[in-house]
């Protein structure tokens, strides 16, 4: 299936895409045999391994495991999914490697890792500045994905695990279960599920798959990186989740409670300011998870939301720094 551009989208300036096919042997030198020190990350069909070429070039090089019965599936997806989309804050793919035994993925090796890495490994710290700009990255990535082609691709797994960063760009990754909806459909039918915790209502019950489930597991996403703290974390059980989390604290005007504590310092100047952004970024994600998938803001406005957000914050930052000095 070829996407028709609806405007003009830059394309990605990648000296990475003269490499061409790689063959199966120069990605198993390149791995050592797909040694488990340069294991990157473990998924649901498969593994992903730095590589180095013998031209020193370092890639990531995704594996699927295909006695997984969904492996070549995945990778079927993945490479339609992928195949004709061009966006900075996407990842790159650079080729591919397939035969009857064997099918990988290789991709452009992304040195910062995760957003998951970064937001819960005790050695890595996101200010509030980063992570705002990491999540309208996302949010970028996901417009272009919605209303940037012909037709709507759909990620349907987007977590912090799947949000890679290179120099703090953030780009998102893994379209192993991603949907893709004709030029007149607005939705279609699965029977794979996504990771619990992300997914919509109407995708965990109903397998209803549709742009409105990439706003709702945004809107999770938005939660968690500004509270660090996960949608399947200890503290919530039943009916208690993050979402009602967040919106208990919105609706007692208490947001400070929920946001994580290391974003924020009572001694600072414009404490109150800072707080007030904070505030609206959880409203934001709470107007993204609304439960009626109707209800949810669309992509474009989310974007339009984060970045005047971000104004308001480096109007109080360059503030800051003018008293400091």
């Amino acid at each position: 299936m070829r996407y028709k551009k609806k405007g003009k989208v830059p394309a990605n300036e990648d000296s990475l895409a003269t490499l061409g096919r790689i063959p199966y042997h120069e990605l198993l030198r390149a791995t050592d045999g797909y040694n488990e020190n340069n294991l990157l990350s473990k998924w649901s069909f498969g593994s992903v391994y730095k590589g180095i070429l013998a031209d020193g070039t370092i890639l990531a090089v995704k594996v699927f495991n295909l006695e997984h019965e969904g492996g070549f599936k995945s990778f079927d997806t993945e490479c339609e999914a992928l195949r004709n989309l061009r966006h900075r804050n996407l990842t790159k793919v650079i080729t591919n490697c397939s035969n009857q035994d064997f099918k990988a993925l290789v991709l452009e090796y992304m040195p910062k890792g995760s957003l998951e890495k970064w937001l819960y490994s005790d050695d890595y710290f996101l200010d509030m500045m980063q992570r705002l700009n990491i999540m309208i990255d996302v949010g970028c990535a996901l417009e272009y994905l919605h209303h940037g082609l012909s037709i709507g691709v759909v990620h349907c797994d987007l977590k912090p695990s799947n949000v890679l960063l290179d120099n703090m760009v953030a780009r998102a990754s893994d379209f192993g279960i991603a949907k893709l909806l004709g030029e007149e459909q607005s939705f279609s039918h699965t029977n794979t599920l996504a990771t619990f915790g992300y997914m919509a209502p109407e995708y965990g019950l109903e397998g209803l798959v549709s742009t409105k489930c990439d706003i709702y597991s945004y809107g999770i996403l938005l939660m968690e990186t500004f509270s660090r703290t996960k949608p399947n974390d200890n503290m919530f059980d039943g009916n208690f989740s993050l979402k009602r989390w967040v919106n208990n604290a919105h609706q007692d005007g208490n947001i400070v409670k929920v946001v994580d504590a290391n974003l924020l310092s009572t001694e600072d100047k414009f404490y109150n300011d800072k707080l007030n952004c904070l505030s609206s970024i959880m409203e934001l994600a709470l107007n993204c998870c609304a439960d009626n998938p109707q209800d949810r803001i669309v992509m474009t406005e989310v974007v339009g939301v984060l970045k005047k957000i971000k104004l308001q914050f480096l109007a109080f930052d360059r503030t800051s720094n003018r008293i400091v000095n």
